[in-house]
């Protein structure tokens, strides 16, 4: 899932589409368009699918299993902006609007490499660079085959989580190998050392597990 959020985030940030523009006062020329300015949720998305796999490390198997159906689910929905841009068409008024001089979009863009071109300028013709949004698009199905993985087998947790609880479990195997070999002598120096009578009768005093 990090892996594939990854990907997404480095692909996201190439260009996806180069169009073709008529400015009658400017002339011809061409701009790019990248996935994340394309696509502005492919970030967030990322970020998402990258905070998953931490999660997936840190969280217990119910946690590890429901963190691995919202990156699955993550990782389908960040499909779908690389996937209609490689299918196509590629729609001119979407592309003149986030590239037009002073439109919202446009506006938002800044500080990005995104060009921006006049108003009254023409698309003529748009070209998808086909890397950026097959990258991103694999790195969306490494998303969701990681997290149908971990949904599918979150793993088991550990018995032993913390010093009261390994205890707990090792006077109940002592218990168990005392019923089991009473006459043991490595049994009776574990039953010792772990402060348990040897001669108590477990299902007289309630302690049976």
């Amino acid at each position: 899932m990090g892996i594939g959020g990854a990907a997404l985030w480095l692909f996201a940030r190439m260009p996806w589409i180069e169009a073709a523009y008529d400015d009658s006062l400017a002339g011809s020329g061409t701009a790019e368009i990248t996935g994340a300015d394309w696509s502005t949720e492919t970030t967030a998305l990322a970020l998402l699918l990258v905070v998953g796999m931490i999660a997936g490390l840190a969280l217990r198997r119910t946690g590890r299993r429901l963190i691995g159906v919202v990156s699955a689910l993550a990782g389908v929905g960040a499909a779908i902006a690389p996937a209609a841009v490689l299918a196509g068409p590629i729609s001119h008024e979407r592309v003149h609007a986030l590239l037009t001089v002073g439109s919202d979009a446009a506006q938002a863009a800044q500080g990005t490499d995104t060009a921006t071109i006049a108003d009254w300028a023409e698309i003529t013709a748009t070209t998808v660079a086909a890397t950026g949004p097959a990258g991103a698009l694999a790195g969306c199905v490494c998303a969701l085959l990681g997290g149908l993985a971990l949904a599918l087998r979150p793993g088991q947790d550990s018995a032993k989580l913390n010093k009261y609880e390994q205890e707990t479990v090792r006077r109940e195997k002592i218990r168990d190998d005392l019923e089991s070999q009473p006459d043991s002598g490595r049994v009776l120096w574990d039953a010792l050392d772990a402060d348990i009578d040897p001669t108590e009768d477990p299902a007289r005093d309630g302690k049976s597990p």
